[in-house]
C-alpha cells in the first residue's frame, strides 16, 4: 500500500483509487485514532461533502464506517470545508470528515479529516490512521446492538456558519458590487448569501451544481468566466472559490487576477495597521513570490515560511501564537476566526478592507510588486523518483547558479497527483520561462 495521505487528506479517482471500501476503512480508523473518550460516551463525528456525484456514495461508506465503530454521526450535508471545520469545533465533536476533492475535476474525490476543535491533522496522526487502515485493525472492535452508532442530520448547519462569518465583519460592504464564482461547488448557496447579507450587490456564476459540473471550466482554477462577468457587470471585483470553498482568488474591476500573495499582503497590512497582527509576523509557504517577501519586509512585517499546504500554515500559526497566514493559491487562515483556510472569510475580509479604505482592489494589490514567475506542472510516472534524482538536482543547481540572488527555483512533487511542479522566479519573464522549460524537460525525462 502506498502512502494514503497526500498534501490535503486522501484523494483519488472515486470508485477506482478511492473506493467505498477504502472510505469505510479510513472512517473506522479515524474514529479509533481520534476519539479518545473514556468509554462512557460515544465518539461523535460531523460529516459533510461537496456536491459531486460520487460524494453520495462515499458519504454512505464513511457514515457506515463511523457508526460501525460506535460513533454518533451528525450529517451536515453539502457545505464548504471551512464550515465543516467550524461545526466540528462548535458541536464538540471528536472528529470531522469532509468528503471533497477541492479543486480537482469531478471524477476525483477525497476525504479530509479534522480532529477535535476543527483542526487538520498533523503528520503523526495521519500516519497512525494509515497504519491502522493498512494493518486491518479497523475490524478489531465491532460493537453490536445498542452500541452501534446512530445517524442524525444537523439542521441549520449552513446558517450557523453564515452567521459566524457575518460576526467577523469589520466594515459593511454597502456600495460594493461583486461577482462570485462558486465553481458549481459546496459554496453555491452560502457564498452569495453571506456577501449579500454583508451589504454587497452580488452577481453569482458557477452556482448551479448538478453533481457533474463541479470545477468544470469555472472557479478558482478557471478564472476566464469570472473576468468576463466582472467586465460585463461593471463590478468592483470578482471572487473565485474552488469546489469546497477553502480558497479564494480575486479579479479587479479591470480584469486583473489578484492571487493569494497579494490578498495575504492586503490582509496582513490591514491587521498590522491596527496593531492586530500578532508579533508583526505573517506565515506563507515556499511558493510565495519574492515580491510578497519584499513588500512585507518594507512594511516591517516578518515572514515565516512553511511547506505547501494550509495545514502547515496552520501548524506554524498555532505553534507561534500568530494570527494570519496563507498560500499563493488562495488558502488564507485567519486564526482568530477559523481553524483552516476559508475562502468566504477571505472574500469578506478583502471586501471589508476595500470598503474601509475607499480603495479599489487594484490599488490595494499594487503594494506587491511581483517578480516574474512561471509554474509548470509536469506529468510524471513517479514523482518521488524525480525528487530523488541526481540529474534533476544537478539541473536545479545549474539554474540557481545562473539566477544568483536575483531569483529562485523550486521543484515540488504534488501531494495529490502524479505531477512535479516546477516554479521559477527571475528578473525577467523571458529568463524565467527559458530556465523553467529547461528544468521541466529534465523532470519529464527522468519521471
Amino acid at each position: 500500500m502506498g502512502r494514503l495521505f497526500g498534501t490535503d487528506g486522501v484523494r483519488g479517482r472515486a470508485n477506482s483509487d478511492l473506493t467505498p471500501e477504502l472510505a469505510l476503512s479510513v472512517a473506522r480508523a479515524a474514529a479509533s485514532v481520534l476519539a479518545d473518550r473514556d468509554g462512557t460516551e460515544r465518539p461523535v463525528a460531523v460529516v459533510g461533502r461537496d456536491p459531486r456525484a460520487s460524494g453520495e456514495m462515499l458519504e454512505a461508506a464513511v457514515v457506515a464506517g463511523l457508526t460501525s465503530a460506535g460513533a454518533e454521526v451528525l450529517r451536515a450535508g453539502v457545505l464548504p470545508t471551512p464550515a465543516l471545520a467550524y461545526l466540528t469545533g462548535t458541536t464538540g465533536a471528536d472528529l470531522g470528515v469532509m468528503i471533497s476533492a477541492s479543486h480537482n475535476p469531478m471524477p476525483d474525490n477525497g476525504i479530509k479529516l479534522f480532529s477535535r476543535g476543527g483542526h487538520k491533522l498533523p503528520d503523526a496522526l495521519e500516519a497512525a490512521i494509515e497504519r491502522t487502515v493498512e494493518s486491518g485493525d479497523t475490524a478489531a472492535h465491532r460493537p453490536t446492538g445498542a452500541a452501534i452508532g446512530r445517524v442524525r442530520d444537523l439542521p441549520g448547519a449552513t446558517e450557523d456558519y453564515v452567521a459566524h462569518l457575518l460576526s467577523t465583519l469589520e466594515q459593511p460592504l454597502a456600495g460594493l458590487s461583486v461577482v462570485v464564482d462558486c465553481a458549481h461547488g459546496a459554496a453555491a448557496a452560502s457564498a452569495p448569501e453571506v456577501y449579500r447579507r454583508a451589504g454587497a450587490t452580488v452577481h453569482a456564476i458557477g452556482c448551479t451544481p448538478d453533481g457533474w459540473n463541479i470545477n468544470d471550466g469555472v472557479g478558482s482554477t478557471h478564472l476566464g468566466p469570472l473576468i468576463e462577468a466582472v467586465r460585463a457587470q461593471g463590478a468592483d471585483l470578482g471572487l473565485a472559490h474552488d469546489g469546497d470553498a477553502d480558497r479564494c482568488l480575486a479579479v479587479s474591476a479591470e480584469g486583473e487576477v489578484i492571487d493569494g500573495d497579494a490578498i495575504l499582503a492586503i490582509c496582513a497590512l490591514a491587521l498590522h495597521e491596527r496593531g492586530a497582527l500578532k508579533d508583526d509576523t505573517v506565515v506563507a509557504t515556499v511558493m510565495s513570490n519574492l515580491g510578497f517577501h519584499h513588500t512585507m519586509r518594507d512594511a516591517g512585517i516578518a515572514v515565516q515560511t512553511t511547506a505547501v499546504g494550509d495545514r502547515y500554515v496552520l501548524e506554524a500559526l498555532r505553534a507561534g501564537g500568530l494570527s494570519l497566514g496563507g498560500e499563493q493559491s488562495g488558502h488564507l487562515v485567519f486564526l482568530e476566526h477559523a481553524t483552516t483556510g476559508d475562502g468566504l472569510l477571505t472574500g469578506l475580509t478583502l471586501m471589508s478592507r476595500m470598503s474601509a479604505t475607499g480603495s479599489s482592489l487594484a490599488q490595494l494589490a499594487a503594494v506587491v510588486r511581483r517578480l516574474p514567475q512561471i509554474l509548470i506542472n509536469v506529468p510524471v510516472r513517479d514523482r518521488i523518483a524525480v525528487s530523488e534524482s541526481e540529474e534533476v538536482a544537478d539541473a536545479v543547481n545549474a539554474v540557481e547558479a545562473e539566477l544568483g540572488d536575483a531569483g529562485r527555483v523550486l521543484l515540488r512533487p504534488s501531494g495529490t497527483e502524479q505531477l512535479v511542479r516546477v516554479m521559477v522566479e527571475a528578473p525577467t519573464q523571458e529568463q524565467a520561462d527559458r530556465v523553467a522549460h529547461r528544468l521541466a524537460e529534465v523532470v519529464a525525462k527522468v519521471g
